[in-house]
């Protein structure tokens, strides 16, 4: 090699430092991510004219915080004000509800001692929705069942962080499968044509909140409800979750239009739908009063029967709840 080939090499080398240089410089600068906070809930919860039966169950329901005890992980998408314990309880006291499923939300990653930790002060009377994926070994799922964790969550809502992988999805069904637990699943109403194949084929009970999110402006006949029906219909796994009207509705408050499609999922398969209030009502757009919420119920359900069953019958026998 002579002078100028070194010379040459040299050059490239430092020109490529700087440009490596460059880039660092570029990424320490670049703002860090900004992390939007949400509104708390209402706070002057109504007091419901409905007074639930006796062992009614919200089976939709966060508890956040407090952060300092309980901190959120750095990937989370929004950041919530504390809606801790003693307001979890305040509400069900106000609203006339004994019993109360805790779903884990996505913003706690896979850390679930918020939830294990209420139900073991709930004398009972909760029980618990879990994140767990790869990471969790077989024990600390049998810790969960233990701790009163009755199935496991799975968002495929795109501002929530998007799709799972679905390799650990698969395994992660396997493993629950053995403990007799569900899958509750989270989607946007516009991909449940495109999930429709693998709810089909799904081993075990499987859980769809919020009414599969349907936007009650597209109607009865729209497909993503069409779908949600015809699984009711024909596959024992399927349940459905009576709750996020406000998510739903596309008139606002007091979300009446979302009425027709909880009644027509109520109708479909009385022992497989069940109700929740979804407080502290993480990202949506008009904040519903909890009271107002309780007072839908005999509009969705004016079959008292039916009643018993969403609030009562169908959540003891899914969450396995004693006596």
């Amino acid at each position: 090699m002579n002078r100028r080939d070194v010379l040459n090499k040299l050059a490239a080398v430092a020109g490529a430092g700087l440009a490596l240089t460059a880039v660092a410089s570029r990424a320490a600068d670049a703002p860090a991510k900004v992390i939007p906070m949400i509104p708390p809930p209402d706070p002057n919860t109504r007091t419901p004219k409905f007074q639930a039966p006796p062992g009614s169950c919200d089976t939709h329901t966060h508890i956040f915080g407090p952060a300092a005890r309980y901190p959120y992980s750095p990937k989370r998408s929004y950041t919530p004000p504390d809606a801790g314990l003693d307001d979890f309880r305040a509400l069900h006291a106000k609203i006339g509800i004994d019993r109360a499923v805790i779903v884990n939300a996505s913003l706690y990653g896979d850390d679930n001692r918020v939830v294990v930790d209420a139900i073991a002060a709930s004398a009972g009377r909760y029980r618990g929705i879990a994140n767990v994926g790869d990471r969790i070994s077989d024990a600390e799922l049998l810790a969960l069942d233990r701790g009163g964790i009755r199935g496991c969550r799975f968002n495929f809502v795109k501002h929530l962080g998007g799709f799972p992988d679905m390799a650990e999805f698969d395994r992660t069904i396997k493993r629950i499968a053995r403990l007799g637990w569900h899958v509750d699943l989270h989607f946007d109403a516009i991909d449940l044509p495109e999930f429709y194949p693998l709810l089909d084929r799904l081993p075990i009970p499987y859980l769809i909140d919020h009414m599969g999110r349907v936007q009650a402006k597209d109607g009865l006949e729209q497909k993503p409800f069409k779908i949600l029906v015809d699984l009711l219909q024909r596959d024992n796994n399927c349940h459905v979750k009576i709750s996020g009207p406000e998510r739903v509705s596309s008139q606002g408050a007091p979300f009446h239009d979302a009425v027709p499609f909880a009644r027509r999922l109520i109708e479909t398969a009385p022992d497989r739908v069940i109700w929740g209030t979804d407080w502290p009502h993480p990202n949506v757009q008009t904040m519903p009063n909890d009271g107002d919420l309780v007072d839908l119920i005999p509009l969705y359900a004016p079959d008292p029967a039916n009643r018993q069953r969403l609030l009562v019958d169908n959540p003891m026998r899914l969450y396995r709840f004693e006596g």
